[in-house]
């Protein structure tokens, strides 16, 4: 082996989310292994903040997850123009920064940043410097491609975290205010309230297509901001992002795609819940999953994550079919209706919904009563092959 060739049980291409969970899963179940992360950019997750419901992983998976947490709140509120609500679920985030802190102090050594992959095989990584690792498993974690296969819409997002003036007295995350004008699909702020004079302040939208005007959103975060009566000190950093929303898609065709051979997880994987794109629940498990695999190698990660996605896939089609209704068959500017008509619902099907388990009398119950959006326009997009052509 030349001094260029590195030897690794476990390389990891791509440093976000779901390969950092991996990382800490590994060295925590089985810290014999090698396992070497390659990441980019100077740092691991970029810059973003990942929240999740607490009932939306398994109690062992929340377990493990606890030391990522950064922040952590009771419940949660949704604002919308005919009604404002709390909830009692509590609600969490791990920021970049703990996840960094976890990862760093995991791997030592084998995390590489600043470290850009120019190709890869099942059993071989050539970094962009000529330098080769050598790996019982390669997995691709560097988040989604463009593909044909899947039907998607878009929740884009600019988020900024600032300091104000005088405390500004949130004590719980607004996860949906939807009050504010509906510009560019279905728009509402989401807020955190990160310590007593910092929140993150992010101008959200569900839209059918991925193009980010930042400098609107920013104009946009400062006024909603006054009209919160939340002067702004100063601006912290910023953060953006563009999740896939699940209309449609063939999966199998999906993971026919990419390098042959090599795992892919997270986004990659299609694994995020439909509705709302969260991707830390998915991510979590997945990597439970994987460091419990009695063999490590490319094609034992390939074929349990490939599985598992598509199990999840097949599970979540209600979930594709009310996107398909709230981005295909409803007016853009009247999206808000929708979720303002699910959040009347109860707030144990609520959690079940968000946490993708939503049983068959949930199904019903959120399907019955006046539909709020027109019915031969809900029609049109019941099958998931109607997304592939035109509606009418």
């Amino acid at each position: 082996m030349s001094s260029s060739e590195y030897k690794v049980d476990i390389a990891l291409v791509g440093g976000g989310l779901a390969n950092s969970l991996i990382a800490l899963r590994l060295k925590a179940l089985r810290p014999d292994l090698r396992v070497v992360m390659l990441e980019r950019e100077a740092r691991v997750g970029g810059e973003h903040t990942w929240c999740h419901f607490a009932n939306d992983v398994p109690p062992d998976v929340d377990a493990w997850l606890e030391p990522l947490i950064a922040h952590r709140w009771d419940g949660y509120e949704v604002r919308f123009p005919a009604h404002r609500r709390d909830l009692a679920t509590p609600y969490r985030a791990i920021t970049t920064s703990s996840l960094a802190r976890a990862v760093s102090a995991a791997l030592g050594p084998d995390l590489w940043l600043d470290a850009p992959v120019a190709t890869f095989t099942p059993d071989t990584v050539t970094l962009a410097d000529q330098r080769v690792i050598r790996a019982s498993a390669v997995i691709d974690g560097r988040g989604p491609s463009p593909t044909e296969t899947l039907a998607l819409g878009w929740q884009k997002f600019l988020g900024q975290e600032i300091i104000t003036t005088v405390p500004h007295g949130l004590t719980r995350p607004t996860v949906m205010d939807a009050t504010v004008d509906q510009l560019d699909g279905y728009r509402f702020l989401y807020v955190l309230p990160l310590g007593p004079d910092r929140l993150l302040i992010e101008d959200t939208r569900y839209s059918d297509g991925d193009a980010l005007d930042r400098e609107a959103m920013r104009l946009h975060i400062t006024a909603y901001a006054a009209s919160r009566g939340w002067e702004i000190a100063g601006v912290v950093r910023e953060e953006d992002g563009i999740l896939p929303i699940a209309l449609a898609g063939d999966i199998d065709a999906f993971w026919a795609e990419g390098e042959p051979g090599v795992a892919r997880v997270g986004l990659a994987a299609a694994l995020f819940q439909p509705t709302t794109g969260y991707a830390s629940p998915d991510a979590a498990i997945l990597a439970d999953r994987i460091a419990r695999l009695p063999e490590l190698t490319s094609a034992t990660v390939r074929a349990d994550a490939e599985a598992h996605s598509k199990a999840a896939w097949k599970a979540r089609g209600f979930y594709r079919l009310l996107n398909r209704m709230l981005f295909r068959a409803c007016a853009p500017q009247l999206r808000y209706r929708v979720l303002e008509r699910f959040y009347r619902l109860g707030a144990p099907l609520i959690q079940r919904f968000y946490s993708s388990n939503a049983t068959l009398a949930d199904k019903a119950r959120i399907l019955s009563g006046k539909p709020p959006v027109p019915v031969t326009a809900a029609l049109k997009v019941l099958t998931e092959r109607s997304v592939f052509t035109k509606v009418s």
